[in-house]
């Protein structure tokens, strides 16, 4: 099974470049990020025909996530519980009903951005709620992937210029802490598991020559539960997509599961 992440940075924007890559790369599973849109402007039919099953959790305008699959997907719930009164769309999650079926939580980490600040409250409150969902999550024994765009660079290796990023949100000590806070509850990071050493990006500012000059940073991540790691088979980063037609700034990342 082959599950990726991909912000898209807008379906409207995307709107050829995503079925473009879903022909080639062929996901049995999609985490979306960033759709900026509500769910009924969502265009599910043009994947549809493409034979995924759409699932989103919109907002106009702004963040929005989606789940794309091949597969039947059950108990689809919407939104990181632990604050009723927050309203971003960041959050969605499904069980992929494979052979073998996994959990799949798709998400959309706040930015955070200036910081110290609201935006930063807001982000690192995020992150203690997402860790209490995931020990929920561990707390069932079961294998799950939570798949998204965390706008957290956990090392300096996941920067070509860490030291352009030293007062930035996504790379603040109290960020790659509460980032390390639920790898020390047993999650995998799947792609450092695979691939080691600086060099691999999944991000590029579209200013200032970032993609030419790869000066990039790694922030979209799968974090395997210990269930869902032993069936680990294979991890990438598809950065080939950024050179292509009306890019993202982001590239898809994805991990393959033995079935």
């Amino acid at each position: 099974m082959l599950i990726a992440t991909f912000n898209i940075n807008g379906i409207k924007a995307r709107i050829d470049a995503l079925p473009r890559w879903l022909t080639t790369a062929k996901p049995d599973v999609v985490c979306l990020q960033e759709i900026k849109s509500v769910d009924e402007g969502f265009p599910r039919a043009m994947f549809e025909d493409m034979g995924y099953r759409v699932e989103t959790h919109g907002q106009k305008g702004f963040n929005g996530v989606a789940l794309l699959s091949r597969l039947p997907l059950e108990d689809v719930t919407r939104g990181l519980p632990g604050d009723d009164a927050d309203a971003q769309s960041r959050w969605i999650e499904a069980t992929v009903m494979a052979p073998r079926p996994v959990r799949v939580c798709g998400l959309y980490l706040p930015n955070g951005n200036p910081a110290p600040g609201p935006k930063y409250d807001y982000k690192l409150g995020w992150m203690a709620r997402m860790e209490a969902r995931v020990r929920a999550l561990l707390a069932l024994e079961e294998p799950f992937v939570c798949a998204g765009d965390y706008n957290v660079i956990p090392q300096t290796e996941d920067a070509a210029r860490p030291d352009a990023w030293v007062t930035d949100a996504l790379f603040l000590p109290q960020t790659r802490q509460a980032y390390r806070r639920l790898l020390n509850l047993g999650l995998l990071d799947a792609f450092r598991a695979r691939e080691q050493g600086p060099g691999h990006y999944s991000f590029w500012d579209y200013q200032a020559n970032s993609w030419e000059r790869n000066n990039g940073i790694r922030i979209d991540h799968l974090l395997l539960s210990p269930q869902a790691a032993d069936r680990l088979t294979g991890a990438g980063i598809d950065r080939e997509v950024r050179a292509g037609d009306k890019p993202s700034d982001h590239v898809p990342v994805w991990i393959t599961l033995d079935d």
